[in-house]
């Protein structure tokens, strides 16, 4: 694995993006999240520190009923937050993200939500890093805190050169991203996420990180066009495949669904960790409800 980039400095091209982009996130954190990015991370998952006295106001979730049936009044369990927020974006470079029936790729949607993610933390103060697993090889960058720093790590991110339709999956490194970062970090793993079995470890990572997942689907993968043969090009088996909206094809279509979204659910099996959007929707948009649904809750 590279630790550091293998290519030559970012071309003005991300970084145009993700300026275009920073405004928007500032906008949506000042005006639209306020602190519920920060809190919709954190969860509950801070540090246990002591048992004290209960008080009026304190969050009844807390109280320790064990140590409050031996003393005879109610105690709670008090908890030191965690100084900043670690997030650990791992970009699963997939051959299968070429695929777009509009006007964006599924891979080009993909980058610009882990570009806003990216974004989100270099506002909140947060330390950000990733690590890209392409069929070629993989890059990490450690976490790092700044706009600067996140800035020009995010638009390393976004200069990647795209797999080859033709290319194998990649490999993601999971042994070694059980040590990328602390403990309690946010792992973030954005992928195409068809159906498989669990990468190796991924129960240990489950404890370690909280583990989300982000997901961007074309509306093409959704449903398919309706009284319409199409061509398209089947990365997995390397050929041009013609659909022509048969009932089989539709059934067969369906199946797929069903398998991928049990896979979904099941390497993610809390809704509210796993985020789906459409290359159709707005990204920064599907991000607010998703920190609001996990606040909500």
């Amino acid at each position: 694995m590279a630790v550091e980039p293998t290519t030559s400095p970012t071309t003005a091209s991300p970084l145009a993006l993700l300026r275009q982009l920073e405004w928007r996130v500032r906008h949506a954190v000042e005006n639209v999240l306020s602190g519920e990015y920060r809190s919709a991370f954190r969860g509950r998952g801070m540090e246990f520190d002591q048992v004290v006295k209960y008080e009026f106001g304190d969050d009844v979730r807390d109280i320790d009923w064990n140590v409050t049936a031996r003393l005879g009044e109610p105690y709670r369990k008090k908890f030191v937050e965690e100084r900043e927020v670690t997030l650990l974006l791992v970009f699963e470079d997939s051959p299968t993200l070429h695929f777009g029936s509009g006007e964006q790729s599924k891979r080009e949607a993909l980058l610009e939500l882990a570009g806003l993610v990216m974004l989100l933390g270099a506002v909140n103060r947060d330390r950000v890093g990733f690590v890209h697993a392409g069929p070629a090889g993989n890059l990490f960058r450690e976490p790092v805190r700044g706009r600067g720093q996140i800035m020009h790590s995010a638009a390393t991110l976004l200069a990647r050169p795209a797999p080859s339709p033709t290319d194998t999956p990649p490999e993601i490194p999971w042994r070694f991203l059980a040590r990328a970062a602390p403990k309690h970090s946010v792992l973030i793993w954005l992928g195409d996420f068809p159906p498989r079995t669990h990468p190796e470890g991924w129960p240990v990572l489950q404890r370690r990180y909280q583990t989300m997942g982000f997901r961007v689907d074309d509306p093409w993968e959704r449903f398919l066009p309706s009284d319409e043969t199409f061509a398209a090009y089947d990365p997995m088996a390397g050929r041009l495949v013609t659909l022509e909206g048969s009932a089989a094809e539709r059934a067969a279509h369906a199946a797929w669904r069903r398998e991928r979204e049990e896979a979904w659910t099941a390497l993610f099996p809390d809704a509210l960790s796993r985020l789906t959007v459409g290359t159709d929707e707005n990204r920064l948009d599907a991000l607010v409800r998703f920190f609001h649904a996990r606040m909500a809750r």
